[in-house]
């Protein structure tokens, strides 16, 4: 069904507020994969929501330094390459690009579950758009 612009507004400012409440909060969490799920959630509440109160970018700039910490403990996986997506889409760090090929070059293509094909395609979908609002001219 249609989404109004109105509904669609208030749904992205809720989102926005429930991000920014979750980031108030603090990351917590005794192991680093339960770490790593919060940034991931932080990153993509904030990616999703349009809305910005002034604080949104320096808020994205500390998930990310907190997630450089939390990406050289946290083991390949399915949550590594997720959380590496995120942080790719954020900064473009060609790295991040590379280790996240590598969990996938290491996973076995041919019993690959629905979550790690999908978890693939937004990967290669950020990396192959890796600038959707600007021209490149070359």
């Amino acid at each position: 069904s249609p989404v109004y612009s109105d509904d669609l507004s208030r749904r992205n400012g809720e989102v926005y507020r429930l991000t920014t409440a979750l980031y108030n909060s603090g990351v917590k969490g005794s192991t680093v994969e339960e770490r790593a799920n919060i940034c991931l959630a932080l990153l993509m509440g904030y990616n999703a929501s349009f809305v910005d109160h002034g604080e949104k970018q320096k808020h994205v700039q500390k998930i990310l330094d907190y997630c450089w910490d939390i990406l050289e403990t946290l083991p390949a996986s399915l949550l590594k390459l997720r959380l590496l997506t995120a942080c790719y889409g954020e900064v473009f760090d060609e790295p991040l690009a590379d280790e996240g090929r590598a969990i996938i070059a290491s996973w076995d293509s041919s019993s690959l579950t629905a979550e790690q094909m999908e978890a693939a395609e937004e990967f290669q979908n950020v990396v192959d758009n890796a600038y959707p609002w600007e021209y490149i001219e070359d």
